[in-house]
């Protein structure tokens, strides 16, 4: 099975399944020098764990970080960072019964055709537990990227129909997107998002959104021409996410409503500095980076697991049948999926920054 390395310079290769002994990451092309313990990795996979609020799944994982290699006396040593979780809390019970049952909406069906043999437990390297690696890996490209002054923010801009309808400063988002279970940072949206949501679970169902992410102090000229164009890139990052089904860059979608005037950002000077006047092309134009913010945004799709009845078929006695899925579910995942976007937009931007020479390797010497 191929496809478990991520990046060019800054190498990324994630392992483990969902209910395996373990899981976890390993990192190559950080530059030696740079401070890093795993208090910096373990702050952003509290973000992304199961079990933090009634809209995710109770599943109790610690998640606690083991740095194995690659650091020594509190400093990255340019060596491989492999880094470890241990999966406490797994119950594969519920899996048996529907083992050779592929589950609607998820990987299970794609993965027989592909391999035939398939781990069934939880999704096994399917599942959402898999990001556990690119947050971890991710929690290293921001402190990279935080040394050479870029900023990752993520958002909830959508969930269970219910959007947020106005443009979020930077400083909104810092200070309310942890202050909700949504991760929505408009604090009036985010109470009716929850509702939403939790009145679609009690309905034995599930919802989808939509979640932003941008990065602040990008240098521009980022990215190359043709085939690496930094919004490629960045589009392939974030759509490796699972339940990810579409990547729009700045104003996305609306493009194809608009006319050309209305879609051009105008060229001006501003201090002395030329930028442009608005930012519509998310800080991306020609594949390469224009030192404007880059945002993008990713559309979820409900989660899989749900409760009601669904069809499938017996792939031991090739007969249609149906399922009724029990376990431990989140009724919606764009809240811990906000972590996982961010730490793949900061895996990209640190990748590009070392081919770009904007990260000087010797800095933390």
């Amino acid at each position: 099975m191929g496809g478990n390395t991520f990046g060019k310079i800054l190498r990324v290769t994630t392992w483990g399944e969902s209910h395996g002994n373990s899981i976890g990451v390993v990192v190559d092309g950080v530059p030696a020098g740079m401070p890093l313990s795993e208090a910096d990795i373990q702050r952003e996979l509290d973000r992304r764990r199961p079990g933090q609020s009634i809209l995710t799944t109770p599943r109790k994982e610690r998640d606690r970080v083991e740095i194995l290699s690659g650091v020594f006396q509190g400093k990255t040593l340019g060596t491989p960072i492999s880094m470890l979780v241990r999966n406490v809390d797994v119950d594969s019970a519920p899996y048996e019964a529907i083992k050779t049952k592929p589950r609607p909406g998820h990987a299970d069906f794609a993965y027989w055709l592909k391999f035939g043999h398939v781990d069934y437990r939880g999704g096994g390297r399917a599942a959402a537990r898999e990001t556990v690696g690119r947050v971890a890996a991710g929690a290293i490209a921001k402190k990279l990227l935080a040394a050479h002054g870029v900023e990752i923010l993520g958002h909830t801009v959508e969930a269970a129909g219910i959007a947020v309808e106005r443009e979020l400063s930077p400083a909104e988002i810092r200070k309310n997107v942890e202050r909700n279970p949504m991760r929505c940072a408009d604090l009036k949206v985010a109470g009716r998002m929850k509702d939403a949501v939790l009145e679609a679970a009690a309905d034995g169902d599930s919802t989808g959104g939509v979640v932003e992410v941008r990065a602040l102090g990008v240098p521009a000229g980022l990215g190359d021409p043709v085939f690496d164009k930094l919004d490629a890139e960045v589009a392939h990052a974030l759509m490796s996410i699972g339940s990810v089904k579409a990547v729009l860059i700045g104003a996305g979608c609306k493009f194809a409503r608009m006319r050309g005037s209305e879609a051009n950002d105008p060229i001006v000077l501003r201090g002395g500095k030329v930028v442009t006047e608005t930012n519509k092309a998310g800080g991306i134009l020609g594949g390469i980076s224009t030192g404007m913010p880059i945002v993008a945004r990713i559309a979820v799709k409900p989660t899989p697991s749900i409760t009601k009845p669904q069809r499938t078929v017996d792939l031991a006695r090739m007969k249609e049948t149906e399922i009724q899925l029990k376990g431990r579910f989140d009724p919606n995942i764009c809240p811990r999926i906000v972590p996982v976007a961010e730490a793949m937009l900061a895996l990209v931007l640190a990748d590009h920054m070392l081919r770009a020479g904007k990260i000087d390797p010797n800095r933390f010497k």
